[in-house]
């Protein structure tokens, strides 16, 4: 999965088989990441709705790593996410991070690095999107590693996302050997993108707006499936004269 702007305004997604570099489908955007990111939704929808094919994994750049995006593709379509994380909790002020507490899935609560627990009332902040688990002032007040942790609050709070399982997910992924492969496959799709640009010469559309700029990318992804298809095809054995 990837994509390329094309214009300003505009952006061409592709969904790839990896395997095969093969263009399973297009879909223009606007190019910003929000945009592109529901294309991606739409062309795996729409794949195994129209051909009957769910990807068991999918390799993408970092602008799909939002929590999220990955809930979606672990908790609802069950597709690994081949995908850097999206991850702004580390600090830079000294102090420790969210990845310095222990969650305890089993009694869902945190951990602090003094041993103390941070635990969650249950309401949902930032659109429902979050989980702030607390800790008790009683506890930072008299803790010695105060001044690393909250120095600036009263107590400390870490935000845990809802889809914070997915990303889990994504995490260990990125430790695999299958990781790794994924990320060295997707020099295929750089290839495909710079093929677009270079030999097919759509650097510059010339069609207007979205349905132009489809029509344009598709007819681009259908000419490089031909070319790929046409590459299988096994040359004929020469007859002796």
């Amino acid at each position: 999965m990837d994509r390329r702007s094309q214009r300003a305004c505009l952006a061409d997604n592709y969904l790839i088989d990896l395997k095969a570099a093969i263009i399973v489908d297009v879909e223009a955007t606007r190019a910003i990441r929000q945009a592109e990111v529901g294309a991606a939704r739409t062309m795996i929808e729409r794949t195994e709705d129209r051909l009957g094919l769910c990807p068991e994994r999918l390799a993408a750049d970092s602008a799909y790593g939002s929590a999220e995006m990955l809930g979606w593709l672990v908790n609802e379509h069950a597709i690994e996410p081949h995908i850097p994380v999206f991850d702004k909790s580390a600090r830079d002020d000294g102090t420790f991070s969210r990845e310095d507490f222990a969650y305890d899935q089993e009694h869902d609560l945190y951990i602090c690095p003094a041993g103390e627990v941070l635990s969650s009332t249950g309401t949902l902040v930032n659109d429902g999107a979050t989980l702030l688990y607390r800790a008790s002032k009683y506890d930072c007040d008299a803790c010695e590693l105060k001044p690393r942790c909250c120095p600036k609050m009263p107590a400390r709070k870490v935000p845990r996302s809802i889809h914070e399982q997915a990303r889990d997910v994504a995490r260990d992924i990125s430790k695999t050997d299958a990781y790794v492969r994924s990320r060295r496959e997707r020099k295929k799709i750089e290839m495909l993108f710079a093929h677009l640009k270079r030999i097919l010469r759509l650097d510059r559309l010339r069609l207007r707006g979205p349905f132009g700029a489809q029509d344009e990318f598709l007819l681009a992804a259908t000419a490089q499936n031909l070319r790929k298809l046409a590459k299988l095809i096994p040359l004929p054995v020469p007859t002796p004269a």
